[in-house]
């Protein structure tokens, strides 16, 4: 029989799904019986067979703190109801919330930690600065959750140098799938004849879109013509629109296929985030054979390799980011020798939904131990 595996994040999904998110959860069902609770993105339904989602709650400042404050009580309500054997759960806030849920309603599910990122940057690098006051409550709270939970999975060294920091040892590392059919399938583009840089992610110091905005001038005038496209939402919309007043381009979501075409018109994907566990977009931009320029820091380092397939830059140095950006756009040559390189990694990186999914099983198996 199918374990029964309850996943619970922040994530924002859409019903019903689509694409990417299409070829995930129909792989994960081949291999497990799943429910899972989550937000809901904007305009979607709130539930199907499977999911609960949640809406965003205004005004925007209440949605997180409102989130957690109910979330025990709609996983009590989710652990009743669908009795899991495991609970595979991204994030220690979130974890916190499933473990006084398991507590609550005496469920012996096992519980999956799914170590995405540092959640120490949750309170340091996200959101206004007022919740570094956060710090120590949370950083509380993640290393009581990894000493509790039955297992933690990673997706990287990176990752797992912050769980054994804690404490913790995990149980599997294995990174997240990329959507070959979007990715890695189509023929590779050549370089635009017009020199561009892509952005894509959540506009948060964490992804160190305050570091790109403030290089960006130094690069425009350099690089005569260079183009901007950025991808995403956050606090630091209005360094966007600013950038936009200057001749960027800004698109707020696009989906996976539109995000690798985003990708062919581009040089370089530009990530200088100073927390990252792994980076997809930085695996799904060298699938498209783009190097990437990214931030000295976090899972990035797991991937972009100084001078062979992009480069590392301190990403709380304008300066720096810009001296790499024109390194590569300036130098068509130099961006093609990246590209092919960056396109071999994403090769060697790339998981398919159905190796993620079997993965996970292995995983779920392995924490509930040989059957009775």
């Amino acid at each position: 029989m199918k374990p029964r595996v309850l996943f619970v994040s922040r994530e924002r999904f859409r019903l019903p799904h689509e694409g990417t998110q299409l070829l995930k959860w129909d792989a994960v069902g081949a291999v497990v019986d799943h429910h899972v609770v989550a937000a809901a993105a904007p305009g979607s339904p709130l539930r199907d067979a499977r999911f609960r989602l949640w809406p965003r709650v205004r005004p925007r400042l209440l949605d997180g703190p409102v989130f957690y404050l109910v979330l025990p009580a709609r996983l009590a309500s989710a652990l009743r109801d669908f009795e899991p054997d495991v609970v595979v759960v991204q994030g220690v806030h979130e974890a916190a919330a499933v473990l006084a849920a398991r507590r609550i309603v005496r469920s012996r599910a096992r519980v999956i930690l799914d170590v995405q990122g540092d959640w120490h940057a949750a309170t340091r690098l996200y959101g206004s600065r007022a919740r570094r006051l956060l710090n120590p409550l949370s950083d509380a709270i993640g290393a009581s959750v990894v000493r509790r939970v039955d297992g933690i999975r990673t997706l990287s060294g990176f990752t797992s140098s912050v769980v054994r920091a804690s404490g913790a040892e995990p149980i599997a590392e294995f990174p997240p799938f990329v959507d070959a059919a979007a990715f890695l399938a189509p023929p590779v583009q050549p370089l635009p004849a017009v020199p561009a840089v892509l952005f894509v992610g959540v506009l948060e110091r964490y992804k160190g879109f305050d570091t790109l905005a403030a290089a960006w001038p130094t690069v425009a005038e350099a690089v005569p013509g260079a183009e901007l496209h950025i991808v995403g939402r956050g606090t630091l919309d209005p360094l966007a629109h600013e950038l936009v007043r200057g001749g960027a381009r800004w698109t707020e979501s696009l989906d996976a296929r539109g995000v690798s075409a985003a990708m062919d018109a581009a040089t370089l994907l530009c990530l200088p985030s100073r927390a990252e566990g792994l980076g997809r977009v930085v695996l799904e931009a060298m699938c498209r054979a783009r190097s990437v320029v990214g931030g000295r820091a976090g899972g990035i380092r797991d991937l972009v390799t100084e001078g062979d397939n992009g480069l590392l830059v301190d990403p709380d140095d304008p300066q720096a980011l810009a001296a790499a950006l024109v390194a590569v756009l300036g130098d068509p040559d130099t961006a093609a020798r990246l590209g092919d390189a960056a396109r071999r990694t994403g090769e060697e990186w790339s998981v398919t939904p159905e190796q993620y999914a079997g993965r996970l099983e292995s995983l779920v198996r392995h924490v509930l131990g040989p059957p009775a």
